[in-house]
């Protein structure tokens, strides 16, 4: 037995000294009062009577005694907080890392993973030392500490209701850097990994992360790999018709034995297609829905099981994505009459255009593109713009400097990952000839031969050009089904946000999000209702989540609707993992603390105590101690 408070020393001192105390208060004798008696014979009689119960009275009084030195002995000991041998042995660091990635929310344990890792951690909390320490981290993208370095186990427990699961994946070697810097030049340093093993090598822009240098232990959690899920899934309007989409869905069976599944898309909250379809083990397949109608703002995709059960991981069955909005774009075009410009423009009904002359720029008005058709202004444009063959004239500077001419050129290299040939076929199209241009740096020759860029994409001033470097009249690309969605597709890209194509963000990236200009900060609401304040930096709104869905990002009046979705390529496996190995140290299981060791005694003696005093008055009262 040991004391942690008062040492035995002082422990017997106030024992004594409030002892010594209550003896003298027990040994003052009351001072008899003279009262006058009528017949002093009488009395004689009455006090030899009492003297021979006198011997059960001073018994009764050292039994009061007794239990008064006793009360004080016990509060005495309390004070000392005596603990059981041990209790000041050098205790452990531990650092506990709860996995709360998408994986975590496979339902294989009921009711979730994460549930059940809470479990654990609480036995892990159960069984620390007496001078053991324990952190708590959430580990996921980032870690997160929900709890000081501290032995208050219920400070401990109450932590974990700050622990939420998240859509993201987990940054293992970030979590392992936190976990060492913690435990830094700490005796007994453990780090305890509660998590189901799907975890990515600990590796990061300094290398490989090991944990050597502290105890290694890891609570496996999981136990079945049912899983279906969407892998990809984008939507983006057809260029000549807004009114319809199609939408590409990709979806991967990540189990072991053959899945049919039924794929429900969802167009502003309706049900607008059903497929049926049979994965067989670790299939990947692509669906296309072509030619979407009846959704106008969100489209959703959902899978569910044929058989009606439901497999591990519901978060990766469903899929976000945010339709471009079908906003009117006002196009200037400045051309001395180019019937091919005028047709090609005339199959977009969202686009207001106004015809000028050269002589007539700049037309008063704002403008969200202006296309120049062999003309070079004095001046560049303070919006975006599209120049077909832009030889300027002399004294003025073009938006591509002129080296000379290219006879007969052909599309040779297409960089087919741009938005601006996005369904063109370009490499027949017959040109007399070209300008031979200078790229400046951050131009794009996005398509081109050999000798030179046909097509070029870049800046100016803070505003996006497209330049064709031909006469489109000195070819046959009029001609051809690849002329008006080229101009439709220059068009897009300058109104359009990038999101418009790809349709979604990822969690655990940040998000740009244009707003309104004149708005210092926006506000975020997030799927489950929530909302916080986010910055806006150059016109954009920057910020993130941890969830998939829709999110409302809120400027004054308006409301801008985006779709994020959870990266399920690298969470869609859930197969659980026994054994824990880091760059060959592999991990053991948790030893818990010396049973009993944590309890503290004083508690019990104040108990003691208090139920002695009970005793005291009961038997006070009763007169059996007086």
């Amino acid at each position: 037995m040991e004391f942690t408070a008062l040492s035995l020393t002082q422990v017997l001192t106030v024992l004594g000294a409030f002892g010594a105390g209550v003896v003298v208060f027990y040994l003052l004798k009351l001072r008899r009062r003279q009262v006058p008696v009528p017949f002093v014979r009488l009395w004689e009689q009455i006090l030899a009577e009492k003297q021979s119960t006198r011997l059960f009275s001073q018994i009764k009084r050292l039994l009061s005694l007794l239990i008064a030195l006793l009360f004080v002995a016990l509060v005495a000991f309390a004070l000392g907080d005596p603990r059981t041998k041990g209790a000041h042995d050098a205790g452990r660091s531990l650092v506990v890392l709860v996995d709360a990635s998408t994986s975590m929310q496979a339902t294989d344990m009921r009711p979730t993973r994460l549930e059940r890792a809470f479990e654990e951690t609480r036995r892990i909390i159960d069984g620390l030392g007496p001078s053991d320490r324990m952190l708590i981290a959430q580990m996921d993208a980032t870690t997160t500490p929900v709890s000081p370095m501290t032995d208050d186990t219920r400070v401990l427990r109450e932590s974990l209701t700050h622990v939420a699961p998240t859509d993201l994946t987990t940054n293992f070697a970030r979590a392992l850097r936190f976990a060492l810097d913690v435990l830094r030049d700490k005796e007994r340093a453990e780090i305890i990994v509660v998590s189901d093993g799907h975890l990515p090598e600990a590796r990061d822009e300094e290398g490989l992360v090991s944990a050597r240098g502290a105890k290694l232990s890891y609570v496996a959690i999981g136990r079945h790999h049912r899983n279906v899920s969407i892998s990809a899934f984008s939507v983006r309007r057809y260029p000549l018709d807004k009114s319809r989409s199609e939408v590409l869905v990709e979806l991967l069976n990540s189990s072991t034995d053959p899945e049919a599944i039924e794929l429900t898309l969802l167009g502003d909250g309706q049900p607008i297609d059903v497929q049926r379809l049979q994965l067989a083990a670790g299939e990947r397949t692509s669906r296309f829905f072509e030619n979407i109608s009846g959704a106008d703002r969100t489209l959703e995709a959902r899978i569910t099981l044929a058989d009606g059960k439901h497999d591990d991981l519901p978060a990766d069955d469903r899929a976000f994505a945010r339709l471009p909005e079908r906003r009117r774009a006002r196009v200037m075009s400045v051309s001395e009459g180019n019937r091919y410009i005028e047709a090609a423009l005339l199959l977009d009904e969202y686009l207001d255009v106004t015809e000028v002359s050269p002589a007539e720029y700049p037309a008063p008005g704002h403008f969200d593109v202006v296309i120049f058709d062999g003309f070079v202004p004095p001046s560049p444009p303070t919006t975006s713009a599209v120049y077909l063959n832009p030889l300027p004239p002399t004294g003025v500077q073009g938006p591509l400097e002129v080296l000379g001419v290219i006879e007969r050129p052909f599309f040779e290299q297409i960089d087919r990952r741009h938005p601006l040939v996005r369904w063109t076929a370009l490499r027949d199209v017959n040109i007399a000839s070209a300008l031979q241009v200078r790229l400046a740096p951050g131009d794009r020759p996005v398509a081109g031969d050999s000798r030179g860029p046909l097509l070029v994409a870049g800046t100016r001033s803070g505003k996006k050009f497209v330049a064709l470097t031909f006469d489109v009249r000195r070819s046959d690309l009029p001609l051809r089904p690849a002329w008006p969605l080229l101009l439709l597709n220059s068009i897009d890209w300058f109104v359009s946000e990038d999101a418009a194509y790809l349709s979604s963000y990822m969690v655990g990236e940040t998000w740009h999000v244009g707003v309104p200009a004149g708005h210092a900060t926006a506000t975020l609401q997030a799927p489950d209702g929530t909302s916080r304040e986010v910055p806006v930096v150059d016109g954009r709104a920057v910020c993130g989540g941890t969830r998939a869905g829709f999110y409302h990002v809120r400027t004054g009046t308006e409301d801008e609707l985006i779709a994020v979705n959870l990266d399920a390529n690298a969470e869609s496996d859930i197969t659980p993992v026994p054994r824990l190995t880091v760059q060959g140290q592999a991990a053991g299981h948790f030893t818990p603390g010396t049973i009993g060791v944590r309890r503290e005694i004083w508690i019990y003696l104040v108990i003691a105590a208090l139920l002695l005093m009970a005793i005291e008055w009961f038997s006070y009262h009763r007169r059996w101690t007086v």
